[in-house]
């Protein structure tokens, strides 16, 4: 006969498991989510620069022709940006990353003149020497200058991605960048905090290729975004840059692009002059 203390215990063991059980899915459940989230910053480039895809955009490379050539109509949205200054984007490409050349123990900041205002970004030196390096060279050589900020997100992650002179999400400068800095103390529980500048790249959660990847795109993150610690950070925004990012934000993303998949921002943003400064 079974006592009623034996039968406590037996229902402790059982509530246990049950509760080892729901945790265990949870996490599971956390994981998957975290790399369908953490892909939709992947900027996938094929082998042969031909195809590209963007992250948890990709699908199939055939596409329904009739309905993209049928978009539905959608409201217009009032674009809070100014039009872009004149000038054109330059074609660029380099062989190889630039020597570093930066002080590691200075400050640098990044400034975006963009169209719907100034974007200051407190630059990380010495946590991430090749980026901001990589920054400081482009940047002087008129790199991002009359650039598009092609895509927004706005479900899962919040980010404003730019960097690319292509405007597609297919744009590099020619060569990569390492991984750099991501164990920053600013990245807990797997969140990238408003106000973070960190770089788009090619890695692949799912199967872990693609490490050092990055080439001239980043994002800014205008509202915490739940992802894991696999794109440098590499900057942060001012307060006075998070109005604008908030602004910019506030206006919407456009329906995914049929051919790339981005999700442009409503507003119309674009980099009339970027420059790198050492405090």
């Amino acid at each position: 006969m079974v006592t009623s203390d034996q039968r406590r215990r037996q229902l402790a063991r059982e509530k246990f498991a049950r509760q080892q059980e729901r945790r265990e899915s949870a996490r599971r459940k956390a994981k998957r989510r975290n790399a369908i989230i953490a892909a939709s910053l992947v900027v996938v480039l094929a082998a042969s620069g031909g195809a590209v895809a963007a992250g948890a955009f990709t699908g199939d490379d055939k596409k329904d022709t009739d309905a993209a050539a049928k978009p539905s109509a959608t409201p217009k949205i009032d674009d809070p940006c100014e039009k872009p200054a004149p000038g054109k984007v330059e074609k660029m490409s380099f062989k190889e990353e630039p020597k570093l050349a930066i002080d590691q123990s200075a400050d640098y900041t990044m400034s975006l003149a963009t169209t719907c205002g100034d974007i200051d970004i407190d630059l990380k030196a010495s946590a991430a020497p090749h980026t901001v390096n990589s920054f400081d060279f482009l940047v002087n050589k008129g790199y991002l200058n009359h650039t598009k900020c092609h895509r927004l997100t706005n479900q899962g992650i919040y980010v404003l991605q730019c960097g690319d002179p292509t405007g597609t999400g297919t744009g590099t400068p020619g060569y990569t960048l390492p991984d750099e800095n991501l164990k920053d103390k600013s990245l807990k529980d797997n969140v990238y905090p408003s106000g973070t500048v960190a770089m788009a790249n090619q890695y692949n959660p799912q199967d872990g290729k693609g490490r050092d990847t990055g080439g001239s795109q980043f994002f800014l993150v205008y509202q915490d975004s739940q992802l894991p610690p696999d794109y440098t950070p590499f900057g942060t925004v001012s307060e006075a840059g998070m109005k604008v990012l908030k602004k910019i934000a506030k206006a919407g993303a456009a329906q995914p692009d049929p051919t790339s998949g981005n999700t442009a921002p409503n507003a119309t943003v674009v980099i009339d002059k970027a420059t790198v400064r050492k405090s």
